[in-house]
């Protein structure tokens, strides 16, 4: 469906572009959708930052996911994670390994700035994709907690499972293609290589 994360970004930028002239802020969930987000923040005449969350992974499983926490230590935890042996004591180690992360990325991607608040703007939250939604979920939440004006949730493909969880987070969720067979996200990317920490960095810079 998408030649690659730049396609994914320009198209996406098309549908949002009623938001262009409302400063709006784009905040990309790290790492995939940080160069996506910084296109859009482009050409929407926007800011543009990222929001960290972190997904919680399953047992023995670490590409599952069974919920997200965010920087505040808010956690989201599916209901189908105990049947992957998540109990709530490894919940809660997980839940600190991941915030550990959290706390070394912030310090590698914006040592020497405050994030930008949200407060009061439109606020557009950008990934490269949603498998379970627990990422966006938590980014939702934390920021809503912030008092944007509005918020959105912009991804080019989702399972429509979950764009009916995200749609209760959100003012508005713009979804280019939700299709009823999903795997995974790349397989809806031609091309869908890692994002790399020292990429994120640079495009922060400036």
């Amino acid at each position: 469906m998408f030649r690659d994360r730049h396609d994914a970004a320009t198209r996406l930028a098309e549908r949002l572009k009623s938001y262009r002239g409302a400063n709006p802020l784009i905040l990309a969930i790290p790492r995939g959708a940080v160069l996506m987000a910084k296109l859009i923040a482009s050409k929407l005449e926007g800011e543009f930052d990222v929001v960290l969350v972190r997904k919680l992974r399953a047992p023995h499983q670490p590409e599952l996911a069974l919920g997200s926490v965010d920087e505040s230590g808010w956690t989201f935890v599916a209901d189908y994670a105990p049947m992957y042996g998540a109990n709530q004591s490894y919940i809660e180690s997980e839940k600190l390994a991941q915030l550990q992360t959290l706390r070394r990325r912030r310090s590698q991607y914006t040592p020497v700035r405050a994030t930008i608040d949200p407060a009061g703007r439109v606020v557009i939250v950008v990934d490269d994709g949603l498998a379970t939604g627990a990422t966006m979920i938590a980014a939702l939440h934390g920021l809503r907690a912030r008092g944007p004006a509005e918020l959105i949730c912009a991804v080019p493909v989702s399972p429509p499972e979950t764009l009916k969880k995200i749609e209760t987070m959100a003012d508005q969720v713009i979804c280019l293609e939700a299709p009823g067979y999903f795997q995974s996200v790349g397989q809806f990317y031609e091309h869908f290589p890692q994002v790399q920490d020292e990429e994120v960095i640079e495009a922060l810079k400036g």
